[in-house]
């Protein structure tokens, strides 16, 4: 029989100005606002009740961004654990938009009418221009080596895409339904397996 997988626990980073406003935020080093750290303290009350006393058998882990360390010392402290016991990885990072990280999504629909265009056509495989740029399908290979290493229960303090990629590469959803999802920052996403939900589960 095939062991089990560690239960994953996946938190994105609190709000920030920038998502706000709708504009390109990639990796971009945005804090979180004071509704961020609200959702943070939140999130960490929920995964303290639905963790309990097993906490402490899990690793932490977060995207080394300011905006997703901050949220992860909330949820921990809102645990109450130690708020910087905790690790990062560089492969957690979002995807990279390149040259249009700071532009809003009305910008971009009116500089660049033509690329815009083609990104709505294939949200997936879209590459923004600029050298650093990504696909949210070269984001996922990153962020699917990643998964593949975990060896016990975590919880995870990540962004947008990378969660994206996880519906992708995990729960084997279609790139063009992963690139659409709304993925909330007031809410804890549980993968079992290959079964993901979303708590708490009434929203």
């Amino acid at each position: 029989m095939a062991p089990t997988a560690p239960v994953v626990y996946v938190v994105r980073h609190g709000i920030t100005d920038w998502n706000m406003a709708m504009r390109f935020q990639g990796a971009q080093d945005i804090p979180i606002n004071a509704q961020g750290r609200a959702q943070a303290d939140s999130n960490g009350l929920l995964l303290r009740q639905e963790l309990g006393a097993s906490a402490s058998t899990f690793d932490f882990v977060a995207s080394p961004l300011s905006r997703t360390r901050e949220t992860m010392e909330r949820v921990r402290a809102a645990m109450g654990l130690e708020a910087k016991e905790y690790r990062t990885d560089d492969r957690l990072i979002e995807v990279c938009f390149g040259d249009w990280e700071g532009s809003t999504i009305e910008e971009l629909s009116r500089s660049e009418p033509d690329r815009f265009r083609e990104r709505s056509e294939d949200k997936w495989n879209f590459q923004p221009p600029g050298a650093s740029s990504e696909s949210y399908e070269i984001l996922s290979w990153r962020v699917a080596a990643w998964f593949k290493e975990i060896q016990r229960p975590t919880v995870c303090v990540s962004h947008g895409g990378v969660i994206r990629s996880l519906f992708r590469r995990i729960a084997g959803m279609s790139g063009e339904d992963a690139a659409e999802l709304i993925i909330p920052q007031d809410r804890v996403l549980k993968i079992e397996g290959r079964h993901m939900h979303w708590l708490p589960a009434d929203q």
